[in-house]
């Protein structure tokens, strides 16, 4: 339920619910979302993409049982009635329409969580504990589970000669910059913590278009490349469904659901987990 409200908190923000020209994005530059915890945020970015699933098998269902086309273009309506943005009833629609539109906007949501031009995710960490860079590699990997993107690592030290060369080798391909520490016993100067950043940290925050690719296809060896920072081999499960045509991931808490193209669809012939990469091979 806070994954929700959270989603209509940040929808009053930035509109990404509507596909009109009333957006209020020209009244923000950039809009930081400060979520409790990690957790909470993997949760709402990984919401849409689970509601996607679920809403394909609901639908069969509705569609081809007795008692789902009898009761759902009912409950359908009502539902819709009531979860649209502006409010308003009575217009009269197919449950098909209502049903495309649904799958519309969230597949709406999801592009707008993987687009790291609307949402651009950093690791931070302190760079001289294990612990802190450990649950950071995890949670690259969780992000990339949930259906967003990392564009970058920060460390934070209050001496910028403390940051370490080998911690920024565990993050590559991502760019590692470093950030001023700002004690949490006293008000932060927030004038003098913007005025220290390096240039290198500038445009690590401004310049979030360069992202690693987490799905790569190789259609001439029919194969299927999953980059997977942060987790072991015996944590990964393969599924797969429909027939062929989407493979099922499981890592940590998050599942991703991963749609073949048309010429790569087939059994799994085999998987290998290699320098942070799921390799899998269609029969």
């Amino acid at each position: 339920m806070d994954s929700i409200c959270s989603v209509l908190s940040l929808q009053k923000l930035l509109n990404f619910f509507s596909v009109g020209t009333n957006s209020p994005q020209g009244e923000f530059d950039v809009v930081v979302y400060d979520c409790n915890n990690t957790e909470e945020f993997l949760r709402l970015t990984g919401a849409t993409e689970r509601a996607r699933s679920y809403l394909k098998y609901v639908r069969e269902l509705a569609e081809k049982t007795d008692i789902g086309r009898l009761a759902s273009p009912s409950l359908l309506k009502l539902i819709y009635d009531a979860a649209r943005p502006n409010g308003r009833t009575g217009e009269v629609r197919m449950s098909a329409e209502i049903w495309n539109e649904i799958e519309q906007l969230l597949e709406k949501i999801s592009l707008w969580f993987t687009d790291p031009s609307k949402l651009a995710c950093f690791l931070v960490m302190d760079p001289r504990g294990s612990i802190s860079v450990s649950s950071a590699l995890r949670y690259w990997g969780c992000t990339i589970q949930a259906g967003a993107q990392i564009c970058g690592a920060f460390g934070y030290a209050e001496d910028p000669s403390e940051m370490h060369q080998g911690v920024a080798e565990k993050f590559l391909p991502l760019s590692f910059s470093s950030l001023p520490f700002l004690p949490t016993d006293s008000s932060a100067d927030w004038g003098r913590a913007l005025n220290s950043l390096n240039q290198n940290t500038k445009g690590l925050l401004r310049n979030t278009s360069k992202v690693y690719p987490s799905v790569s296809f190789d259609s001439a060896q029919k194969s299927v490349t999953l980059f997977m920072p942060g987790f072991d081999k015996s944590e990964i499960k393969l599924y797969q469904y429909r027939g062929g045509s989407e493979l099922l991931i499981e890592a940590g808490d998050q599942r991703r659901v991963i749609k073949l193209p048309p010429a790569m669809q087939g059994k799994v012939g085999g998987a290998k987990f290699v320098d942070r990469n799921l390799v899998v091979t269609i029969r």
